[in-house]
């Protein structure tokens, strides 16, 4: 029998009997171990030889790489005694004692088995990413926990709020490991590149560097340059998440030489990037966010958190003396932790594992609870994929869809087209979150197009897995293939709150079901189509722009779509002046048909009543409300409009005085009467003006003789009269006959009668006949 191989030292080693006894007494423990401590290759075979173990890693490319590790260290065999299993991707058998897995594996186990009967210990680490696969873990493994008086659990971490888990878990101990860093240089450097930092001190570097950068994008243009820049002389590695296995495992494996690792946060903890001497960080981070009330993703870039910061800087201390150049300037201030997946990301699928567990996710014992909004967001999803029914059970659909390892929305979409092979590639392509570079001509459907283009590269084996898993959960033999049209409506079903519109023929902008705009991109082919899924949708990086941005859409017929709502709807139409009335059926916030319809009374009369106030008095509407005023009856302008909105049907045909109050004609005409009799016989028009004044413009000959001066109404408002000249131009305006007479009909006498000789103008006006006729010659 082979003899195990001799470990190197390392700082965990001292704490794991105090850790294996912490676990058989109280069955639970927080370990906090700095970078380089060992916690991750060291903790989980110690606890091994008393049960099979379960350890949880948040990424596929960690858990892989921790297997090698383990496997190496300890003289196993993968596969055998250590193994992994991940998403579509497991190397394990019977033998295996410790079982590496991605934290997803460990909520549909505990679907199968609540009790995690066949694992003796679970093992959480890196928990201070703070994955929502983790905290919802964690959370259910403490239900079993709970149950089970022989389940033991570990939750390890290298910077963690360690009273907050041990809390959580009955105040179990906590155990504090240092780690083994040697000493790391900081530097700062604002506003240089990661290329140039890479050129200019490679040369110096005796080991590796390695460089963090905040996406796959940035990464590939950086290879593309430190590739031209050194050849072959220094070989340039990529290292994130997009890549295939065997690419993430070339940048692990160990080279003998120096080389360059770009890579994405997935190298911050867990991973050990062999012989890294310098670390070059630009400071920024893809962050994915939900916006529940739209129901639209983002992937934002951020800086990095302070704990971040740190780790990434440590990787250059692991093996020796080392350097982390940071691309920013020293004064900038960090937030101290990244903020956990559950305050950000869309919660459908977890929402769905719980449900799957029997529990309600409203009254879940989480670790930490989530916004209400975003959870009832994640719930109406739900819903709407037919994965729970109205009363929140779930459904038949949704229990299938639970277990396929798949967000809800793509095992929808699987479900609807029976499994075909194209819903399996097309769900494989969108489950790995693929760029897409755009479609050069008109499609009816982006993610057709893309797989009958192959741009994607979409391997084949993540297609297989998803049918093969499929296969497994269905009651039905799987479809051997699906026509476009087919497609298209399984997309639909997928993404049933990703509806929009186009607002018009040809236009690039879109209303969504959730009453959000968007607009297309330039990666889309979608053109023709009035009705779209956005398949692809995201919040827009353009100052330019609020709109988020539709990369991908499947192009759906109206007919396709239930309405949601079906709504009679009024509005004013001020063409005609009247109120029309459509039965309007909505998707959403869509508008998928409108058909004219009777308007109803009560409806036609509040909005022609809005109308009319909106329009204002027309002058014999002001002439109405002004005489009324002087009248002493308190009727106002909307008190008539409201009386005559529910009488006619087009605007023009209101006229206010037909719906005065009974006897309100009689007394405005008696108290606001529209003419005065003159002293001379006649009659003058009165008007009432808004200033509540009452004119009448009368030839000041027609006054002769009448010395009070006329007053209208209850409240006894005089009449101002305009004096006219025989020419009918005013030469006084007064509302005190008597003082115009005494004191003003002189001056104008003398001023006039030269001009209108024909026209009386007697030195007393107090005897004088009043006349509107001239005077007669002889």
């Amino acid at each position: 029998m082979p003899l195990p191989p001799v470990l190197e030292p390392l700082p965990i080693d001292a704490y794991l009997a105090e850790i294996r006894a912490h676990v058989g007494a109280r069955r639970a423990v927080v370990v906090t171990a700095a970078p380089g401590a060992g916690k991750t290759t060291r903790v989980p075979p110690a606890l091994a030889s008393d049960g099979p173990v379960l350890l949880l890693q948040p990424r596929r490319v960690a858990a892989r790489s921790i297997a090698q590790r383990i496997a190496s260290e300890q003289g196993w065999t993968v596969g055998r005694e250590v193994g992994w299993h991940v998403r579509f991707d497991r190397r394990a058998s019977r033998e295996t004692r410790l079982l590496v897995a991605t934290e997803g594996i460990l909520t549909a186990r505990l679907q199968q088995d609540p009790l995690l009967s066949d694992v003796r210990t679970v093992v959480l680490d890196e928990f201070h990413e703070r994955s929502i696969h983790s905290d919802l873990g964690l959370a259910l493994v403490r239900q079993a926990w709970i149950a089970r008086d022989d389940l033991r659990v570990v939750v390890m971490s290298a910077t963690l709020d360690a009273s907050a888990v041990s809390t959580f878990l009955g105040g179990c101990p906590v155990v504090d490991v240092p780690g083994r860093l040697f000493p790391v240089a900081i530097e700062y450097r604002p506003l240089v590149d990661v290329e140039t930092v890479i050129a200019d001190e490679i040369a110096a570097t005796e080991g590796s560097a390695l460089a963090f950068l905040p996406g796959a994008r940035e990464i590939g243009r950086a290879a593309r340059r430190l590739t031209a820049t050194f050849g072959a002389r220094i070989p340039v590695f990529e290292l994130h998440g997009g890549l295939e296995a065997d690419q993430q495992d070339a940048a692990l494996r160990p080279l003998g030489r120096s080389r360059i690792i770009l890579a994405t946060n997935i190298a911050e903890t867990t991973l050990t990037v062999p012989d890294v001497r310098l670390v070059v960080d630009a400071g920024w981070q893809k962050v994915a966010r939900y916006d529940a009330d739209r129901g639209i993703d983002s992937l934002e870039t951020e800086r990095v958190s302070r704990d971040a910061a740190d780790q990434r800087a440590g990787r250059a201390g692991r093996v020796a003396p080392g350097r982390a150049i940071r691309l920013w300037d020293a004064h900038v201030r960090l937030r101290p932790h990244r903020q956990p997946d559950i305050a950000r990301v869309d919660l459908a699928g977890p929402a769905l594992d719980i449900l799957a567990w029997g529990a309600d996710p409203r009254a879940f014992d989480w670790f930490e609870a989530p916004q209400r909004g975003t959870l009832d967001a994640a719930l109406d999803l739900l819903a709407r994929l037919g994965a729970i029914d109205p009363v929140g059970h779930l459904s038949p659909l949704g229990r299938q869809m639970q277990r396929l390892p798949l967000h809800p929305r793509l095992a929808r979409i699987l479900i609807e087209a029976g499994g075909a092979p194209e819903a399996a590639r097309a769900v494989a392509l969108l489950s790995e979150r693929r760029q897409w570079r755009g479609s050069p001509v008109s499609t009816t459907c982006d993610i057709w197009s893309a797989m009958e283009a192959d741009t994607l590269h979409v391997t084949e084996r993540v297609a297989r897995d998803v049918r093969a898993t499929m296969a497994r959960v269905s009651d039905t033999p799987l479809r051997t293939a699906i026509d476009e049209v087919g497609f298209r409506r399984a997309m639909l079903a997928g993404y049933p709150d990703r509806v929009a519109r186009r607002r018009a023929a040809g236009s690039d902008r879109v209303l969504l079901v959730s009453g959000t705009g968007a607009r297309f991109g330039k990666e889309s082919g979608v053109f023709n189509h009035e009705f779209v899924v956005a398949v692809d949708i995201n919040a827009s990086e353009s100052e330019a722009s609020t709109d988020p941005v539709i990369r991908a859409a499947t192009g759906i017929e109206k007919e396709w779509l239930t309405p949601t709502a079906v709504e009679i709807e009024h509005a004013f139409d001020p063409g005609s002046g009247t109120v029309r009335a459509s039965r309007v059926q909505r998707y959403g916030a869509i508008a998928v048909s409108v058909t004219e319809t009777t308007a109803d009374p009560l409806a036609s009369a509040r909005l022609m009543a809005a109308a009319l106030i909106e329009r204002g008095p027309r002058p014999a509407d002001r002439l109405l409300l002004t005489r009324l005023a002087v009248a002493g009856i308190e009727v106002t302008f909307a008190d008539l409009v409201t009386e005559a909105a529910a009488f006619v049907r087009r605007i023009d045909d209101v006229h206010l005085a037909d719906y005065l109050p009974a006897g309100a004609v009689h007394a405005v005409n008696r108290e606001a009467p529209v003419d005065l009799v003159l002293p001379s016989g006649r009659r003058t028009k009165l008007v009432y003006s808004d200033d509540g004044r009452v004119v009448a413009a009368v030839k000041l000959q027609e006054l002769f003789g009448l010395a009070d001066t006329p007053r209208i109404g209850p409240r006894r408002v005089p009449v101002t009269f305009e004096l006219l000249s025989p020419g009918g131009r005013p030469v006084q305006v007064t509302s005190d006959l008597r003082s115009f007479w005494n004191h003003g009909y002189n001056e104008v006498r003398r001023e006039l009668r030269a001009r209108y000789p024909r026209h009386p103008w007697p030195e007393d006006p107090w005897t004088a006949q009043p006349t509107h006729r001239t005077v007669k010659r002889s």
